[in-house]
């Protein structure tokens, strides 16, 4: 399993906001919909080997979203659907312990520093001046964490610091977060289409059939 951690600053811990305007009512969540829409849609699935982590602070005490990919359902390509199923994620009460909303989506209350998926594997931290991904041998399991617009605070990078993650960059150029989801998604998977047969070349697709 792969994980995509996203800290939303500004992304709103209540329900309260507008599907027609949710660039502007949520804190910016639609940041958070495109980076999921670039962690798990296929062309004609879902990638079961993806969780996403997203920290909502906007608002009173912080809240963590948990999609889980081999579990996910009803996700669709387009920012409306997935903020709804935000939405109704974010009307539970959210406590210590995780709690189902969906089917692959739970809510509790926490921030970066409480997730449990820092215990083991890898930690990367996505990073303009960060060390070129494609000379690193990323870990299949690693955890690939990202800020939004705003990026991530000192305490934050304090935090991965103590962790021992390290600093990635996807190119000399600025990227938005989901825009380096797909690339770091699309990096992992070239790492592990295997070699074909001398003499003969495997059919593959770009989605479920």
């Amino acid at each position: 399993m792969r994980s995509f951690v996203v800290v939303g600053n500004l992304a709103t811990t209540t329900p309260d906001f507008s599907l027609e305007d949710i660039p502007g009512t949520s804190g910016r969540i639609d940041i958070l919909c495109r980076c999921i829409n670039s962690a798990f849609v296929l062309s004609h699935g879902i990638r079961r080997d993806v969780d996403a982590y997203l920290i909502l602070r906007g608002g009173g005490a912080a809240k963590t979203i948990h999609l889980r990919g081999r579990d996910l359902r009803h996700l669709n390509p387009d920012e409306r659907t997935t903020a709804a199923l935000l939405k109704k994620a974010l009307a539970l009460e959210a406590e210590s312990r995780w709690t189902k909303s969906t089917p692959g989506i739970f809510v509790r209350a926490g921030d970066l520093a409480d997730l449990s998926i820092f215990r083991g594997g890898t930690t990367y931290y996505l990073r303009e001046d960060g060390s070129d991904h494609r000379g690193l041998p990323l870990a299949r399991d690693g955890t690939f964490v990202l800020g939004d617009h705003i990026g991530l605070s000192e305490a934050d990078e304090a935090i991965l610091a103590g962790l021992g993650a390290e600093i990635v960059s996807v190119g000399p150029k600025s990227l938005h977060a989901d825009h380096c989801i797909v690339l770091i998604n699309n990096e992992l998977d070239r790492r592990e289409v295997p070699s074909h047969p001398a003499g003969g070349r495997e059919r593959r697709t770009n989605g479920d059939e």
